[in-house]
């Protein structure tokens, strides 16, 4: 009987739902695009960085490269031919707008592009130029003025190794023409002067003509020649820079080797010992030389990565703690022979020599309270010495014909940075060096950039109350990478073209006009329609 009313029972709902509809089909499938379709093809983003999203879709799962550094990317699910990206754009730090182009593709079909354009950091108001005050400083920078370095000269050394039969190792002993320079000469210093210089720096390299310790005792006959080149200068009414220059250890076993001292007390001490014993000899010749004399503790002490290394990186303060004692030695050291030495200038460098890391240097105590800063300037290295070596420089110059960075805010940065820690504080502070490797002249646009550089830099110096000197190779137009060769090094003549660098470099020191300032100086800077 129950299976009688279950079959009735089913057949009545049968009846019922013959009246009701189908059932519906399932949706055909979604048809595959035929092309790429992008929710924008143009984002325009603030300069403090942005999370933008950009749906694609494509036939095929698609693909989206040329993303820079600045714009990280975020992937999606790929559903029904579409997929939403996520871009989040960084802050921009810089002074210039930047611009990156993607490219959008699939499998079959035309690929896309997409813009995102970022404004730029607001440049912050222009500060007056400084103006000359009646300060040790000012006047110090007034003095020195527009200096020139006698490099691969005294600094210059033999950089091989050879061990005789009594075992003793032969390497490392400075030579003056053994990079190619001849002997300077008074003529050397007399050309100087009349090209218009008021300063020489007289970069020397010691090494191997120090005798071993305790005494650690300079060659006298190599003494005598460094204290006779320093007379020419003198002798044509230049100021003069000495210095220790070669000696720090980048990699090839020099007694000044920082990378080791870090992590050994006992090698450090020996070191402190021997910058003591050495700047004792060196004070003691020309401690009866009048203030037309500096003494340059170091040049470019580092530990050969020039402050990308591991090490330096990790904690910049240990090396340069140790810098800091180093300087303090080689100032007690020249100030306890007494003499002029007692009161002269003396100059302590900076990490590398490198502006930036003056933050990380303590002065010196001195008695006399007579310290000059010294750092050098070859910003940006692409354009100045490096492999790359950009035809332009500056703001007028083309994207991709210069080196990222550096153009004439960076100038006034640096420059800015150091007249308000050391010259606004009555310490003087020089440009040890600074210089650009020369352009060819018959590559005119390259020339007429080179010699706006060089034109900006200095007047910028001037501006800041910086002395600057340029380095001088004597390396002529077959010299290689590094073409900084000006002036003769034997004659005092001109090398090449050095004279019209040399002419504009003076422009930029020695013009007193109300009309020729730095804002002049830019607002002169090439200008190529390409």
């Amino acid at each position: 009987m129950k299976r009688l009313y279950r079959f009735f029972l089913l057949a009545a709902m049968a009846l019922v739902c013959t009246g009701c509809p189908d059932n519906p089909e399932p949706d055909p499938p979604t048809p595959a695009p035929t092309s790429i379709t992008l929710s924008s093809d143009t984002f325009s983003v603030a300069q403090a960085g942005e999370n933008l999203s950009l749906t694609v879709k494509a036939p095929v799962r698609p693909t989206v490269t040329g993303l820079p550094s600045w714009i990280t990317f975020t992937d999606g699910t790929y559903v029904d031919f579409s997929v939403t990206f996520g871009l989040t754009v960084a802050a921009n730090d810089t002074y210039e707008e930047r611009t990156a182009t993607l490219t959008v593709a699939s499998t079959g079909v035309p690929s896309k592009t997409v813009t995102v354009k970022q404004e730029a950091k607001e440049q912050p108001p222009t500060p007056p130029d400084p103006t000359p005050q009646d300060t040790d400083a000012w006047r110090l920078a007034a003095k020195l003025g527009l200096g020139w370095n006698m490099g691969n000269q005294l600094d210059a050394y033999y950089n091989w190794h050879h061990v005789d039969a009594s075992g003793f190792d032969w390497f490392d002993y400075p030579c003056e023409t053994v990079w190619g320079n001849p002997l300077a000469t008074q003529a050397t210093f007399n050309g100087v002067k009349a090209a218009g210089f008021t300063s020489v720096r007289i970069p020397v390299s010691w090494l191997k003509y120090i005798g071993p310790a305790p005494d650690y005792k300079i060659d006298e006959t190599w003494m005598n020649r460094v204290y006779e080149v320093a007379g020419y200068a003198h002798n044509a009414g230049l100021n003069v820079i000495v210095n220790t220059h070669h000696d720090e250890n980048h990699g090839d076993a020099h007694w000044l080797d920082i990378k080791n001292a870090v992590n050994n007390a006992t090698l450090n001490e020996a070191i402190k010992a021997e910058i003591k014993a050495v700047w004792t000899q060196i004070a003691t010749k020309f401690k009866d030389c009048g203030d037309w004399l500096i003494l340059e503790g170091f040049n470019e002490i580092n530990d050969g990565g020039w402050g990308w290394s591991e090490d330096f990186r990790k904690d910049p303060t240990r090396q340069c703690n140790i810098l800091n004692g180093w300087n303090q030695v080689f100032v007690d050291a020249v100030r306890a022979t007494g003499g002029n030495n007692a009161t002269r200038w003396l100059a302590v460098t900076s990490y590398a020599a490198n502006p930036t890391f003056t933050k990380y240097m303590t002065l010196p105590s001195d008695p006399a309270k007579k310290l000059v800063v010294a750092v050098h300037f070859y910003d940006p290295s692409d354009y100045t010495i490096g492999e790359k070596q950009y035809s332009d420089w500056g703001h007028t110059g083309a994207a991709g014909r210069k080196a990222t960075g550096g153009d004439e805010d960076h100038v006034k940065e640096i420059f800015g940075m150091l007249y308000e820690r050391y010259v606004n504080n009555n310490i003087p502070c020089y440009l040890g060096e600074i210089g650009c490797s020369m352009r060819a002249k018959s590559d005119t646009r390259a020339w007429a950039f080179y010699l706006y550089y060089m034109e900006y830099v200095v007047k910028a110096a001037k501006t800041y109350g910086l002395p600057c000197y340029v380095w001088d190779n004597g390396g002529d137009a077959g010299a290689g990478q590094e073409k900084h060769g000006y002036i003769n090094h034997g004659t005092g003549g001109y090398l090449g073209n050095g004279g019209e660098v040399v002419a504009k470099m003076k422009r930029a020191w020695f013009t007193e006009s109300a009309s020729y300032t730095l804002q002049s100086v830019y607002d002169s800077a090439p200008k190529f329609t390409n």
